[in-house]
């Protein structure tokens, strides 16, 4: 396995910032994200809540690739319980919902104040997502969801940065393939899973 060389870009950390929880979707996802935050000098935590994803086995090969590197990096990983069951309840109604739509508000919903929870629990002052740095995510909607899940916590905010920008978005493809991340091919949900083998 190959050592990712940092290649640190200039991130702007919100002023008063301490640390930050990471919620991490993915290892690809997660990878620029990491290194930038790293590069900054503020100290992070990464968080996997994902209850959306489908099956059991594709939840755990996600888990222990971000892990892993969290790992390597030196990097706190906390992990979360796999609630499918719960999350297939909030989404019933939305099953045939596209892409994009109301079962991803909701789900981003359940997944950011879940983080959020930990966070405040935990005495972060920040909460990122990796989830916007995908170009197939509406980073709008995301951010959206991630405003109203620290809502609820007097000293926690959400960092809002656009992780896709200056050359984001193509590292993040780069440490992926350096590290030979796993790389799925859906979402994560059973919906998603299925709509994505129907086109």
């Amino acid at each position: 396995m190959n050592d990712i060389a940092i290649k640190p870009r200039q991130i702007a950390i919100p002023k008063g910032a301490k640390n930050a929880l990471l919620h991490s979707c993915c290892a690809p996802c997660s990878g620029a994200v990491i290194e930038a935050i790293q590069s900054s000098g503020l100290p992070l935590t990464v968080f996997f809540y994902n209850p959306n994803i489908y099956p059991r086995e594709e939840y755990d090969i996600r888990k222990n690739e971000i892990a892993r590197f969290a790992k390597k990096l030196g990097v706190p990983f906390i992990d979360a319980d796999y609630d499918n069951d719960r999350w297939l309840n909030l989404v019933k109604g939305l099953e045939n919902e596209p892409e994009g739509g109301k079962r991803c508000s909701e789900c981003f919903n359940m997944r950011l104040m879940r983080s959020a929870v930990c966070a405040h629990e935990n005495k972060f002052d920040l909460l990122a997502t990796t989830l916007g740095i995908s170009r197939r995510k509406n980073i709008e909607q995301v951010n959206s969801c991630g405003q109203i899940a620290v809502s609820q916590f007097e000293n926690l905010r959400y960092w809002d940065y656009n992780w896709r920008k200056d050359g984001g978005s193509a590292r993040a493809v780069e440490i992926s393939k350096l590290e030979g991340f796993y790389r799925q091919n859906y979402c994560g949900c059973l919906y998603s899973m299925k709509q994505k083998g129907a086109q």
